[in-house]
């Protein structure tokens, strides 16, 4: 008996193109501001807390407030190691089908957008992508399921570059 051939959909003769590597940065810089808005929100809400609770024993107070300091902790170690983690699990092609999005570090998932199913294309840059020359492909299609389909962490040029390559008009009956 034979073995069964290699299908992984994410083998590296297939697995496409790399998205760009300054996305790390900018999805940990985004981590860090969102640890530090966590952490200030809920010591503050810690604080009240403590504040209302009158018959609070001591060692209670400091039971919440580690716990508080493990939350946080695990919150910024998780921005810091996995933006990593999902970059190396992010893989893109464009060819004559279509778009092939492939990510996900546990569930990982195969978006495929048929050129003719696309609609019309745009490319986002908010002020932290900017920041790092980065932009988000966004591909509208014909249908429910999957009518948005967005690519993040694409540097500027590639991003302008995919959006005018699916844009291209592919024929005449769309006049």
């Amino acid at each position: 008996m034979s073995e069964p051939a290699n299908i992984d959909p994410v083998a590296e003769d297939e697995a496409g193109r790399e998205i760009d590597p300054c996305y790390v940065a900018q999805q940990r810089l985004v981590g860090r501001l969102r640890v530090i808005g966590l952490s200030a929100a809920t010591f503050a809400g810690l604080m009240v807390a403590l504040l209302a609770a009158d018959g609070l024993p001591a060692w209670g107070a400091l039971a919440l407030g580690l716990l508080w300091l493990g939350v946080v902790t695990l919150a910024a170690w998780h921005a810091e190691v996995w933006p990593a983690r999902d970059f190396a699990h992010t893989r893109y092609r464009l060819d004559a089908d279509g778009l092939r999005i492939a990510r996900g570090v546990y569930w990982r998932s195969i978006t495929h957008v048929p050129r003719s199913r696309v609609q019309h294309t745009d490319v986002s840059q908010g002020p932290l992508e900017r920041r790092y020359g980065l932009g988000t492909l966004i591909v509208y299609t014909a249908g429910t399921d999957h009518a948005k389909v967005s690519l993040p962490g694409l540097a500027w040029d590639t991003a302008l570059a995919l959006r005018d390559e699916l844009g291209l008009d592919r024929s005449d009956d769309d006049v």
